[in-house]
């Protein structure tokens, strides 16, 4: 067994507390990872908070982690000692079904284990980032590029897949109209991979407050949604919408905006639910969809597309004794654009 502190909460909404976890010991296929930084994603507070259903208490955040390997099990052979390494928002899965043999282990029909708040396989809670160290099974283990400084690597971990992922499914690119809702900690990179696939992009945000760190981002156009002409002047505009905002939106009206055929695109998870007419979808044969994030693959294409193509998120990071401030912050949307942490303070 191997102990680390972390950052735990004991119950929904408590102040964070630095506390110590043991690890499990190493397994054949396992890799040990001295965690460097861990990235603060809006699920971490939604689930710290209690708002997503039952929180495993007492509960460590963190699906944005990155690190170095500290040592690696008997039958490992993608990794080494001192390899720079990225886990994201899942750490085993069955391996066997269609969907983790096709590299989609997010939809693995057994249940795909979360990185934190989930039973791993053994009946064991997960523990996630906010921690010194992890064990993880070898191929949910990603490599970090070289290019790519490890503070501003980890919150491509889910921020990066979760924006990327969907961009490449509904095949964002040249020719392609593409807005993306919000400018915060995932808007900033949807942008970002928007632009560096060749798709024109358009940003919809409320204000016009951050249009010019937008453009600078490669979006090509920037309109406020507090503006009613801006609905009026879009109307039947895109081919995909992606919606990256954790709030709940007048859904018609984004729907409208649309053409036919188009596909509005949501990983933003607002805690109530959404509403929409049948009729916006049934008169343009639009899409309403969902996305996840996407497999250890696909994770790994998005680390070296980032890197290929020099795509970072503009971070803050912060000691460990700042997290509740954070927390709080990212509620104010006082950040640009993502938080993270820097595990040498814990």
């Amino acid at each position: 067994m191997c102990k680390s502190h972390v950052l735990s909460v004991s119950s929904a909404k408590a102040p964070f507390e630095k506390t110590t976890i043991e690890r499990r010991a190493l397994r054949p296929d396992d890799i040990l990872i001295d965690i460097k930084f861990s990235g603060i994603c809006h699920s971490d507070i939604h689930t710290a908070f209690g708002e997503w259903g039952e929180t495993i208490f007492p509960l460590v955040p963190g699906h944005e982690i990155a690190g170095v390997v500290e040592a690696v099990g008997s039958a490992v052979t993608q990794f080494a000692v001192g390899d720079r390494v990225g886990v994201g928002c899942f750490v085993d899965s069955c391996g066997e079904c269609e969907y983790c043999l096709k590299g989609e282990e997010q939809f693995c029909t057994k249940g795909v284990v979360s990185t934190y708040n989930a039973l791993d396989y053994d009946g064991q809670p997960t523990h996630g980032g906010y921690s010194q160290k992890i064990v993880v099974t070898e191929r949910f283990v990603v490599r970090i590029p070289d290019s790519l400084e490890l503070d501003v690597a980890s919150p491509l971990l889910c921020a990066g897949i979760t924006t990327y992922s969907p961009l490449k499914h509904w095949n964002a690119g040249p020719g392609k109209k593409v807005a993306i809702v919000g400018m915060g900690g995932l808007g900033h990179l949807a942008v970002q991979y928007a632009h560096a696939l060749g798709a024109e992009v358009t940003v919809l945000s409320q204000s016009l407050s951050k249009k010019e760190e937008a453009l600078a981002f490669g979006a090509d156009h920037y309109y406020a949604t507090s503006d009613p002409a801006t609905f009026k002047e879009l109307a039947n505009r895109f081919d995909l919408i992606l919606n990256t905002v954790s709030a709940n939106l007048n859904v018609d009206a984004y729907l409208s905006l649309l053409r036919v055929d188009g596909t509005l695109v949501n990983v933003g998870a607002p805690s109530e639910a959404d509403t929409y007419h049948a009729f916006s979808l049934i008169m343009q044969r639009r899409n309403l969809a969902g996305s996840l994030v996407g497999g250890i693959r696909q994770t790994q294409e998005m680390l070296d597309f980032s890197a290929e193509h020099g795509i970072k998120p503009q971070i803050e990071r912060i000691s460990a004794d700042q997290v509740d401030e954070a927390y709080q912050r990212v509620l104010r949307s006082d950040v640009r654009y993502r938080f993270v942490i820097d595990i040498s303070t814990l």
